[in-house]
């Protein structure tokens, strides 16, 4: 598990962007990449979009493939032209991408409304996992949610052929990303609240325990990535670490109910420190990359598509497209 100490002589690169894409909708809030090098990604308004033709960023081409009538958050692509998306109003869905049908294979958990799924991941064995950010919060609030630091993040299983989910961990600080290990052993679940992110043991003496995965990161986690087995764990940072938010968290609950309170209703602005960093399966850092003044903000998930680096951003109304890291 890697600790703070050990990295202790990590500077990040510098994470340079390439180019901004428009895409016509705001809050591309996640971004994933299909084996053509399209990015697919979920917008404000409920429309999933893909983006084609990125190799070159002149001729870049967004189409529409369905609307899922809700807040399109987390995405996993299936090996059959199906993407299953975590939606923050309407629960988890499956999009078939032929077609653009929208089916709902999750509306509730244990007989109440599912809302603020955020994250999505399907293993091999059918089994879907997913994770809900906040039972207090909607997602036009989820600020809320990190200042009163609620802990009512959830990890979640449908198995196949199961028609409500089951509830795997609760208690977590704004769940948020999810990525399986290599051996599909365990997942990795954000925790943004906490700014960590926490292994959950699917298989083996630990099966079904948790236990911190890489603590103390430099940045507000949000989505995670990975391209298959082989490569890499990708975590997205969306902000800087905020000290007073840290202490804020210390207080006593109604202080930090009284505090959210004014949260949600004060204009928000991101600032323009963001980052990414990819881990390996033993907690290791294979890349951290870090921009400071970036007019890129709040850069919310990552992936790697036709030799770019691509982010997604609840704030903005497009994708930045930024250099690879170099190999190592």
């Amino acid at each position: 598990m890697d600790r703070p100490d050990d990295r202790s002589e990590d500077r990040p690169d510098a994470l340079v962007a390439r180019r901004y894409v428009a895409i016509g909708g705001r809050g591309p809030e996640d971004v994933v990449a299909d084996a053509r090098g399209r990015v697919l990604t979920g917008v404000e308004d409920g429309r999933i979009l893909r983006l084609d033709g990125l190799t070159d960023p002149e001729s870049v081409r967004v189409e529409t493939l369905a609307d899922t009538g809700g807040r399109p958050l987390g995405l996993e692509l299936l090996p059959d032209d199906g993407l299953l998306v975590c939606d923050a109003e309407r629960g988890l869905l499956r999009v078939d991408l032929t077609d653009g049908t929208v089916r709902v294979l999750a509306d509730s958990v244990a007989g109440e409304p599912l809302r603020g799924g955020s994250n999505v991941v399907a293993l091999s064995d059918g089994s879907v996992y997913f994770t809900v950010f906040s039972l207090r919060y909607p997602i036009e609030r989820w600020i809320g949610d990190i200042v009163e630091h609620t802990g009512t993040g959830r990890l979640l299983r449908l198995a196949p052929g199961a028609d409500s989910p089951e509830v795997l961990l609760d208690g977590l600080q704004f769940a948020n990303g999810l990525a399986p290990s290599a051996d599909e052993s365990f997942l990795v679940v954000v925790e943004t609240g906490v700014r960590r992110l926490t292994r959950y043991w699917l298989t083996g003496p630990k099966a079904g325990r948790s236990e911190p995965f890489v603590e103390d990161l430099p940045g507000m986690p949000d989505n995670l990535w990975r391209a298959g087995p082989d490569g890499p764990i990708w975590v997205a940072l969306a902000g800087p670490r905020v000290a007073p938010l840290e202490l804020l968290h210390q207080a006593a609950p109604a202080v930090r109910q009284a505090a959210a309170r004014v949260a949600v209703h004060m204009p928000f602005r991101p600032t323009g420190t963001i980052g990414a960093m990819a881990f390996d399966d033993d907690g290791a850092v294979v890349h951290h990359l870090a921009a400071r003044g970036s007019s890129y903000r709040m850069a919310t998930s990552v992936c790697e598509a036709a030799g770019h680096l691509v982010l997604g951003s609840v704030w903005e109304r497009g994708i930045a497209l930024c250099e690879p890291p170099l190999p190592k």
